[in-house]
């Protein structure tokens, strides 16, 4: 990492400069948004989570510029500054994509945030980490399947880039911030596991409330129950493992990139793949 150490005042800068010199200027109302069809307007009108995605990005905003005072350095709040008018701007496109079209959402109260709004934010962090990867995925199965025109998955693609930006900036942060509580690798991994099985049973809490009508809270998860035939768990895994490892390769080499769910997903594949080999034998030996 240009011979600075991760963690230290040196890589501090470093990833916060890269994150504010990369923000992206564009108003979500000037936007090539395409004309749709009768039947894209159906499939678009037909998804069931709108509503829970607009009020998830809302909540972002709220969530990152209520936490943004509380930082002591003036570095890293100007960068975190810049994530919370980002989230703040996708809540916007969504939004203007939900009166263009005609979607069924509207904005619902935000719900008050706990008094520590560090934590808050770890867990947005990595609730997006958990999400961002599974719905690499899920995006690149509803663009192969062209479950809407491609000018369409243009425009999500600035969610995307944005969305994939902001989980390399928190993980750089978190391993600073860690390193300055003298965190070692160890108990680094073990405090983003818990956050992780934290993230991830919200997750499954979404799923559970995407499977009732008109509701859904989880784009990456949810939206596959619209357009995916045969599906494959195993092929899912390798498309959100690719496809991170694809738009990772946007961003400079020396910032650290987020490596425990690729790897959880290596190790799967890896164990997939011994099982597949095995099943034949399997077989055969009853």
């Amino acid at each position: 990492m240009k011979g600075f150490e991760a963690g230290s005042d040196a890589h501090k800068r470093f990833f916060c400069r890269q994150f504010v010199e990369t923000h992206q200027v564009f108003d979500p109302e000037c936007l090539p948004w395409p004309d749709l069809s009768d039947e894209d307007l159906a499939k678009l009108r037909a998804v069931p989570f709108w509503q829970e995605v607009y009020h998830t990005e809302r909540r972002a905003g709220a969530i990152v510029d209520a936490f943004t005072p509380q930082i002591a350095d003036p570095v890293v709040r100007e960068a975190v500054a810049v994530q919370g008018y980002e989230e703040a701007r996708h809540a916007r496109l969504i939004r203007v994509m939900i009166d263009r079209y005609g979607l069924d959402a509207h904005p619902q109260p935000i719900e008050e945030f706990p008094a520590d709004l560090e934590t808050a934010f770890i867990d947005f962090g990595f609730g997006e980490c958990l999400d961002a990867f599974l719905g690499f995925g899920a995006f690149k199965t509803a663009r192969q399947s062209r479950f809407l025109p491609e000018a369409m998955f243009e425009i999500f693609d600035v969610l995307m880039f944005e969305e994939t930006r902001h989980i390399v900036f928190f993980i750089n942060y978190m391993a600073w911030r860690e390193r300055r509580r003298g965190l070692g690798k160890t108990r680094r991994t073990l405090k983003s596991l818990h956050f992780y099985a934290r993230a991830g049973q919200r997750l499954l809490g979404m799923v559970r409330r995407g499977q009732e009508p008109n509701d859904g809270r989880d784009f990456a998860v949810t939206q596959t129950n619209l357009f995916l035939d045969g599906f494959s768990f195993k092929g899912f895994v390798e498309d959100c493992y690719r496809e991170n490892a694809r738009r990772m390769t946007a961003f400079d080499p020396d910032l650290m990139q987020p490596r425990l769910l690729p790897g959880i997903a290596d190790l799967a594949l890896k164990g997939l793949n011994i099982w597949d080999k095995g099943r034949p034998f399997l077989r055969l030996s009853r």
